[in-house]
Parts: C-alpha cells; structure tokens; sequence
C-alpha cells in the first residue's frame, strides 16, 4: 500500500518533462517561421531601390523662353540706383528713342542695299529707273490715249504702264484714267495726248491737256 503513492509521485514529474519538449520545439519552429516572412520581404524591397534612380532620371520641368527669362530676371541681383528727378528722367528716355531710332535707320538702310544687290544680282534690275526727286513748283506730265471725249471740254485719257516686280522680276502692266480738260475739244478717242496736273477743275478733273501727240487713224 506506500509502494503506490511512490510510484506516482516518480511518474507526477515526468509529465512536465514530456510536455516541455514539445514547448521547446514551438519555440524552435516560432523563429523560423519569423525569419521566413523577412527572408521573403527582402527580395521585394529590391525593385522599389532599383526604381529610385528612375525616378531621378525624370527630365526636369520644361519651360518656355518667355518662362525662363522671367526666372532669369527674378533671380538676378537688382542694382541700387540713386533717386533721380523728373528731368533727368527725361533726358534717359530721350536718349534711349534716339538710340532706337538711329539704329533702325541703320536696319533699313542696311536691308535696302541687300534688295537692291540681290535684285541686280538675279537680274532683276527694273527696267525703269527710279524717279528723279521732283523739283518744288514743277508740275507733274502723263502721256496716254484718250478713251472718251463724250464730255463737253473734258476727255477720258487711260495712262499704261509697264515694269518688272520688284520681288519676283514679273513683267507686269497696269493701268489707271484720269480726266482732263479739253478747252477746245481737240482730242478725240485714240488719240496719243499729253496732260499736265493743275488745280482743281471739277469733281474728278485735275488734269489739262497740253497737246496731241498723235490722231488716231
């Protein structure tokens, strides 16, 4: 009868024993099961610092020439200059229109030598050369053929002319008519005639015939 509550009490500690090892392998299996997750998190954190220099490899922001100049002027250092009057403002501005001023009369100059050494260059010259400055108090001739002598002392003359185009060298004829006056009615339709500007004579005549080149057959 005290053999029994021995051999219990011998088999009591053993059961802790047996249910530690399998505590123990837990706690074994726990961190390797912890260290898989890392181990697989690593590969993927691999793209996301091969994407970085992508991202910086980006082309920076793409701005105007108006955009970059206004930049520009934002971030140059501005220059301190003293107070000046009103006058003295004056004369800057003046001087500086005359500045512009000079140097587009040097522009004009300059781009009207090369037209006209381009245009004789490529042979363009135009046939008829460039009018003479008229002289104050002389009165301008036109030569042309009378279409209309209906009116009374008054005659339809239509004044031809032909040239080359300045840009494209074309042969080109144009013309206008103009009303004149016949005091006599000399002129009749065909004629060659010869009119000069004078004053006002009427509505539309500003011109007078001087004289008959050539009756019509």
């Amino acid at each position: 009868m005290q053999e029994e509550p021995e051999q219990q009490q011998s088999e009591e500690p053993q059961e802790p024993a047996a249910e530690a090892a399998p505590e123990e392998g837990a706690e074994a299996e726990a961190p390797a099961e912890a260290e898989a997750p890392a181990e697989a998190e690593a590969p993927a954190e691999a793209p996301a610092a091969e994407g970085a220099p992508a991202a910086e490899a980006e082309p920076a922001e793409q701005l105007s020439p108006r955009e970059r100049r206004k930049r520009a002027r934002a971030t140059a250092p501005s220059e301190q200059r003293p107070p000046r009057s009103v006058e003295e403002r004056a004369r800057e501005r003046a001087e500086q229109r005359a500045m512009k001023a000079e140097s587009r009369r040097r522009w004009r100059q300059k781009r009207k030598d090369r037209d006209s050494a381009s245009r004789i260059a490529g042979g363009r010259q135009d046939a008829e050369p460039a009018a003479a400055p008229r002289a104050v108090g002389v009165r301008k001739t036109q030569q042309g053929v009378v279409v209309s002598s209906k009116g009374d002392k008054t005659i339809t003359v239509r004044i031809d002319r032909v040239g080359r185009h300045r840009v494209y060298g074309k042969v080109v004829r144009q013309s206008s008519t103009l009303h004149a006056h016949d005091e006599r009615n000399e002129a009749g339709e065909g004629d060659v005639v010869r009119v000069v500007e004078a004053r006002p004579l009427s509505r539309t005549k500003r011109w007078r015939l001087v004289q008959v080149l050539e009756k019509a057959r």
